[in-house]
């Protein structure tokens, strides 16, 4: 294993987001405060409490979660189209590393980015509403699996875009609605039992609930349900990565 190698792609990236501070970091802080404010203190003053969980301590999770998966697709889809645009990334793969290590480099960095990115909001949320966190452990370890999760398939996004506008479809009109309607700003058992059982076709789902779980010790799914998928998609989305490596796909002339 190059360490090397790994931390030099790593540290460019990282390096990447302190100089886009304002874009980074303070953008989605802003964006997801004016959620708090919005839905959690003037909506949420006017509706009952969710599973003995003031509304705007529900929203909690699934706003972090919300930031967590477009953030994540978003560093990760833009830190590999960029030398592939600029045409640098040919001298990486020329480089003596080993394809696992460009993935680590990059994928790592976004995954970095979007945890850190996740633990101020969780951090600014405090400033709005109270809550508590049950289980700390489990509530890390969902942050970390889903960052690094969504930042291999922002990892493949960036591959397969030959365009600006291309890396914007995947977040803006597949993953954002999912997670609008995943649960982030309601409990899917508000819902009649029809749209209850098209709600859990939605994979999103899944990883708001069991995020969810971590702070409050309830959820709509089960919490090893909740895992099990997670993980199911962290293994799907590596395989795409690898596919694309042994293929070729958009990175051979």
């Amino acid at each position: 294993m190059n360490v090397h190698s790994i931390a030099a792609i790593y540290q460019f990236e990282m390096f990447r987001m302190w100089r886009t501070k304002l874009q980074s970091i303070l953008t989605p802080v802003i964006s997801t405060s004016l959620y708090f404010v919005v839905f959690g203190s003037a909506i949420g003053s006017r509706m009952e409490d969710v599973g003995g969980v003031s509304y705007g301590a529900f929203i909690v999770p699934g706003l972090i979660m919300l930031t967590l998966l477009t953030q994540s697709i978003s560093n990760a889809s833009f830190g590999i189209y960029f030398p592939k645009f600029s045409g640098t990334i040919y001298e990486v793969l020329s480089a003596p590393i080993s394809y696992v290590e460009i993935v680590i480099g990059y994928v790592g960095a976004a995954a970095t980015k979007s945890i850190i990115l996740g633990l101020i909001i969780l951090a600014t949320s405090t400033l709005f509403v109270d809550f508590q966190i049950q289980h700390p452990f489990w509530m890390l370890g969902f942050l970390v699996l889903t960052a690094v999760t969504f930042s291999f398939l922002g990892f493949v996004i960036g591959i397969w875009a030959d365009g600006f506008e291309k890396l914007q479809i995947v977040p803006l009109m597949v993953v954002t609605p999912l997670v609008f309607l995943g649960g982030t700003f309601y409990s899917i058992s508000m819902l009649p039992s029809f749209w209850q059982g098209v709600t859990l076709a939605n994979p999103v789902v899944y990883l708001v609930s069991g995020f969810r779980w971590s702070f409050y010790g309830s959820s709509d799914v089960n919490i090893w349900i909740s895992l099990g998928m997670t993980l199911g998609f962290l293994a799907l989305f590596i395989g795409m990565t690898a596919w694309i490596f042994k293929t070729g796909y958009k990175l051979k002339p």
